[in-house]
């Protein structure tokens, strides 16, 4: 395969999907102002990128993690970008954060492996080496056993209530545990599984209705609107993108 800054042309792009995460190549987009609901290492292909927290910092630099709910602003100057959604509830947040050289705020860059960041060929590559996890990761199986559920089924109006009575806990306990866990909150992890879901969707081929019916949402334009204050765009932005989709059952 060609190098990963080869493989997304000035117009083209291609979105990796995994459970719990994804992996996005290919031109910027122009995001405006948001928050998203997981960590996110946006690599600058083609030269660095400004992520601006506003009221707050901003950093400059070729490899940026922006953690869940920070609200921000991207400029890639109209560069190609990588973008590597990490799913809170695996150890690949944590191993990523741990190849990031410099804290600035809330937000992290310069990560170790940084060049390779951007020549790797394919998509799995590229995640093991922006999060080289290690198998003795301990994480709760209880809150564990949550996320899976949620992301098998996003549609589903499961509520924390159920969910905190199945792993034996207070709401509140369970709340709290979840946060620590994660770094995000449960609310903001059910509505990355269901972006994830409707992203599946749409690259089997269904419209926007159907994929907001199938991952959770009332409506279209209620997936559009919470697409747009997780990543910047809009569905539409992104499907007019000439965009392959590949999906994975298993993470690297």
């Amino acid at each position: 395969m060609q190098p990963l800054s080869r493989t997304c042309s000035d117009a083209a792009a291609t979105l990796w999907l995994w459970p719990g995460q994804a992996l996005y190549a290919g031109p910027s987009l122009d995001l405006g102002v948001h928050a998203g609901s997981v960590s996110c290492l946006a690599v600058g292909i083609d030269a660095p990128v400004l992520v601006e927290v506003p009221g707050w910092t901003s950093v400059t630099a070729r490899s940026v993690l922006i953690p869940p709910r920070l609200l921000h602003r991207l400029d890639a100057q109209g560069g190609r970008m990588a973008f590597c959604y990490l799913d809170p509830a695996s150890s690949y947040a944590d191993a990523c954060r741990a190849q990031m050289t410099v804290r600035d705020g809330a937000l992290s860059h310069t990560h170790r492996a940084e060049k390779d960041l951007l020549r790797l060929s394919d998509g799995a590559s590229w995640l093991t080496k922006a999060a080289p996890t290690s198998p003795g990761t301990v994480f709760d199986q209880r809150i564990h056993a949550a996320t899976r559920r949620l992301l098998r089924n996003p549609a589903s109006t499961v509520t924390a209530t159920v969910l905190a009575a199945e792993a034996g806990l207070s709401v509140s306990r369970f709340l709290h545990l979840f946060k620590a866990q994660t770094g995000t909150s449960f609310r903001r992890y059910r509505l990355w599984s269901r972006m994830l879901r409707a992203a599946e969707s749409l690259d089997a081929g269904h419209d926007l209705t159907r994929a907001a019916a199938e991952s959770g949402f009332s409506s279209p334009s209620h997936l559009s609107s919470a697409f747009h204050d997780t990543f910047g765009l809009t569905p539409s932005r992104l499907l007019a993108v000439p965009l392959t989709i590949l999906r994975s059952d298993r993470s690297p």
